[in-house]
């Protein structure tokens, strides 16, 4: 087992959201199954007041998730500097066979506690409390999602091994890669350029359009889209290297920091539009204030990765 303060301190947190999230499942289970906002029984009452205890955990939960998944792709580009091979936090994620998985699950349950958490504004703002239910039966599913991703975080620190030779980003990220990244390298740029603009053109048809389940789909194909052409293309740019495509090395210093910013308004964007959408597919009194808040962050990424080989053809006169 490899440890430093950071991974100790993840721990930590580990083990007191599964404490708090546990305690609310079986609170949520509750809710689920007796729940009657029609009754005025004092179980009714006592379920009202456990589901506002149960309400401010889960939100707090978000809220730590938010930094805790910066810190953790921090402290595996720290950690980065003693496991042999490894030049940054691809080389210590994908050291081990599930590390993707991980990444994949913190990313879907950050989705899925902040719809919670949209949800829950939502139904604090109806008399008849009517997503009670329904946020409860989301919160169900998201705590096993939660369980699995601790169970994989643990279970990733606990197998790092420090005497271990890994695979560094320019030879994960490359076509000749043998790991399952290599196949997106078989997409061509022209294609996956062509796709990203036609993409974000359809996501402002339909943010203008006001309709929600075509702005929700191309919002979820958008976030996939713009992460494949930024390891593909746009990301090269930012290092100014034809064959560097890792989507880690931009967050560190030498490059300003750069990914966090992109990540960031990348999520908060594409978090906008499906959300919003689904939310006002189920009550269409819902404020479409959305749709703007969707389309400025997606449009800020969309100017800031399309900058920099504008940028760098400005200052060279050729394309990568």
């Amino acid at each position: 087992m490899f440890l430093t303060p950071e991974i100790i301190a993840i721990y930590i947190l580990d083990i007191i959201f599964l404490v708090f999230a546990s305690f609310a499942f079986i609170i949520s289970i509750m809710i689920v199954k007796k729940w009657d906002i029609n009754s005025t029984s004092e179980l009714q009452y006592s379920l009202e007041k456990r589901a506002i205890l149960v309400a401010t955990i889960i939100k707090y939960i978000f809220i730590l998730k938010l930094p805790l998944f910066i810190f953790f792709v921090f402290t595996a580009d720290k950690i980065s500097g003693v496991i042999t091979g490894a030049m940054c936090a691809a080389g210590v994620v994908n050291s081990i066979s599930f590390g993707l998985w991980l990444f994949v699950f913190k990313i879907l349950n950050l989705f899925i506690f902040g719809f919670w958490i949209a949800l829950h504004v939502k139904d604090m703002q109806d008399e008849k409390l009517s997503f009670t239910k329904l946020k409860f039966s989301i919160f169900i599913v998201a705590f096993v999602l939660l369980v699995v991703e601790i169970f994989y975080e643990i279970s990733f620190f606990s197998s790092l091994d420090v005497d271990k030779i890994v695979s560094c980003c320019g030879t994960l990220f490359s076509v000749a890669s043998s790991s399952s990244f290599s196949l997106i390298f078989n997409i061509p740029n022209n294609v996956i350029i062509t796709t990203f603009y036609l993409i974000f053109a359809l996501l402002v048809f339909f943010s203008f359009l006001k309709k929600e389940l075509p702005f929700l789909v191309i919002n979820v194909i958008f976030f996939i889209v713009s992460l494949l052409s930024l390891i593909l293309f746009f990301g090269t740019y930012i290092y100014e290297l034809p064959t560097h495509h890792c989507p880690y090395c931009f967050l560190q210093r030498e490059y300003y920091y750069v990914g966090y910013l992109l990540y960031i308004t990348l999520f908060i964007g594409t978090f906008s539009g499906i959300s919003g959408s689904i939310l006002r597919m189920l009550r269409a009194d819902y404020k479409k204030i959305f749709y703007k808040t969707s389309l400025i962050f997606n449009s800020l990424y969309v100017a800031i990765v399309t900058a920099y080989p504008i940028i760098f053809y400005i200052k060279n006169g050729v394309w990568l």
